[in-house]
């Protein structure tokens, strides 16, 4: 679970991203891509071309982290490129996601996952 501080905003950035960027590619990605600083305290996350791993890149203010998920089955629902930008607001000062099955599509038989919120 990642606590996520009142005001954060949460960018999606649509499409696919390549998975084998670190910190440093992925924070050049949000300058260059989203046009944002990586180092203003907003949440980006990415998703990678199988949809099954996602990377979350956060500053704190102390310093950057990169947080990964990779589901055991299905696919992280995803905005196509054609959305842009995707911006979330968590509706409180402590939003937090648990659980495997937050925001996800099975790849067998068409089940839908849906997410779990709490902290």
């Amino acid at each position: 679970m990642i606590p996520v501080p009142s005001g954060v905003r949460v960018w999606l950035a649509t499409g696919s991203t390549d998975m084998r960027l670190g910190m440093p590619g992925l924070a050049l990605r949000v300058q260059e891509t989203l046009g944002r600083n990586p180092h203003a305290g907003d949440l980006y996350v990415f998703r990678g071309r199988r949809g099954d791993l996602i990377k979350v890149l956060w500053h704190d203010g102390l310093g950057m982290s990169l947080y990964a998920k990779r589901l055991e089955r299905g696919r992280f629902i995803w905005p196509s490129p054609a959305d842009g930008v995707v911006v979330l607001l968590p509706p409180n000062s402590a939003t937090c996601w648990k659980g495997s099955t937050g925001g996800i599509r099975s790849g067998h038989g068409g089940r839908n996952w849906r997410a779990e919120r709490g902290c």
